[in-house]
């Protein structure tokens, strides 16, 4: 089966450099050509246009920014796409949003998999990823070894769109954990603690969590380098409000995490690393929280 994948930045080239070191024949497009260097050398064909890729394709992943975006790239698709095709969608959508896209594909006669990932683009880098994937399960073995060449775990969520919601869940749980473990490490900064041992004593305790053992050490290095902005933090979080007034569970936390993003970005602009919101806390005590011996990027 010959794939085609739209969207080649932080998260989806990882992703797509997957599918050819699996082996799987493969057609890139992004909107920066350049972006598709790496896979062109790794023997992936380049596709002018979304319809150019999708013409010679059985099954096309995107990969985007925004729902703006997915809309945008899927309508250039579906005229292209031959019927019983596969749109697998990596990006992360509302839940309202992937649900109107896979009906205007459905429309089309084409089959629909939602698959966004969880983990972090070094996870990507190594095939690591969590994979929560949405839809009919016959897709899901259909398509079942690109699926394992592009990530590690798979949970099988439900129908289309029960991903969006699972994956909105862990991503407002990881900048919950992020602020909170910034004002973790600054207690340990001011209470005269060696931060790096600090670290470590955290990680092996009942308060460690994912984000401590990853952006943790970002912090400590002073890159914050995550590859992922306050924007996209914030269109996160956006989502699980909307989630939480639809269902009807007070978010108290989400929303102290969400107007924490809002200032971080009024102070260093959307584009910053959403790992860099622990400034404010630095900047508002004038304490940093460097250690010697942490990465700058993780890998």
């Amino acid at each position: 089966m010959r794939y085609g994948f739209i969207g080649l930045g932080n998260l989806g080239g990882p992703l797509a450099l997957n599918l050819r070191r699996a082996g799987i024949p493969l057609a890139v497009h992004d909107i920066d050509r350049g972006n598709a260097r790496p896979h062109e050398d790794a023997g992936a064909a380049w596709a002018a246009s979304p319809a150019e890729l999708a013409a010679h394709c059985e099954a096309v992943i995107t990969c985007l920014p925004s729902p703006a975006v997915s809309e945008r790239v899927l309508d250039q698709l579906l005229p292209a796409l031959a019927p019983a095709a596969t749109w697998i969608e990596m990006s992360t959508l509302g839940r309202d949003v992937i649900l109107s896209l896979a009906a205007k594909a459905q429309a089309r006669g084409i089959r629909v998999l939602e698959l966004p990932v969880t983990g972090g683009v070094h996870l990507a880098a190594r095939g690591e990823i969590t994979l929560l994937a949405g839809g009919e399960p016959d897709l899901i073995q259909l398509h079942r070894r690109a699926l394992d060449a592009l990530g590690g775990r798979l949970f099988h969520m439900g129908p289309v769109g029960s991903a969006a919601v699972i994956k909105v869940i862990t991503n407002m749980l990881a900048f919950i954990h992020l602020v909170a473990d910034g004002e973790a490490l600054m207690l340990a900064k001011r209470g005269g603690l060696d931060l790096a041992q600090a670290w470590a004593a955290i990680r092996a305790s009942s308060g460690n969590s994912f984000v401590h053992e990853t952006e943790g050490q970002l912090i400590l290095n002073g890159s914050y380098d995550i590859a992922f902005t306050m924007d996209l933090a914030l269109k996160d979080l956006d989502f699980a409000m909307d989630f939480g007034r639809e269902f009807g569970v007070p978010l108290d936390l989400a929303g102290l995490t969400q107007d924490t993003f809002l200032r971080g970005k009024a102070a260093y602009g959307g584009g910053a690393q959403s790992t860099g919101i622990v400034r404010l806390l630095e900047d508002a005590l004038a304490t940093d929280l460097r250690a010697p011996g942490f990465p700058a990027r993780l890998e």
